[in-house]
């Protein structure tokens, strides 16, 4: 059985792949590069609903703090999910120079998200939430994305 921040620091991981993988198949071809988009799109999507639907409300109903940490979390999914697009669009344009601009953005932007999340919030989430942890991965696992 894995923690809350070991499931979703490994999801990360696996985001991070995809994004890597999505960036190399618009520098190879972007008229192929849709599949991959896609699929970091929908993972990347997914992860956040994790959050969202699953662990913070949980954190937020232990704790009490809906305006501390999950809520700043939430903006930047926001910014994230619209760099997302922004990205898909430009692979629709087959525009490489404004795919690569807004992904160069999402990727410090994630990366700084990523570490406030695994250093601060999912450390203070498992505090909270170890003797729920069982019940909230598997929650996770089994979301289906909306």
């Amino acid at each position: 059985m894995s923690t809350i921040k070991e499931y979703l620091s490994a999801d990360h991981s696996r985001c991070d792949e995809l994004f890597a993988s999505m960036e190399d198949a618009v520098a190879k071809d972007i008229n192929s590069a849709k599949e991959s988009y896609d699929l970091f799109a929908g993972e990347t999507e997914r992860h956040f609903q994790m959050e969202e639907r699953v662990m913070f409300l949980e954190f937020e109903q232990k704790t009490g703090m809906t305006e501390g940490p999950t809520a700043m979390m939430r903006h930047e999914h926001i910014q994230m999910r619209n760099l997302v697009k922004e990205m898909g669009a430009a692979i629709e344009a087959k525009d490489k120079d404004k795919f690569f601009g807004n992904s160069e953005t999402l990727m410090i932007l994630m990366q700084q998200h990523n570490m406030k999340e695994e250093q601060m919030l999912y450390t203070m989430a498992q505090q909270h939430l170890s003797a729920e942890s069982e019940r909230i991965v598997d929650m996770m696992q089994s979301m289906i994305v909306e």
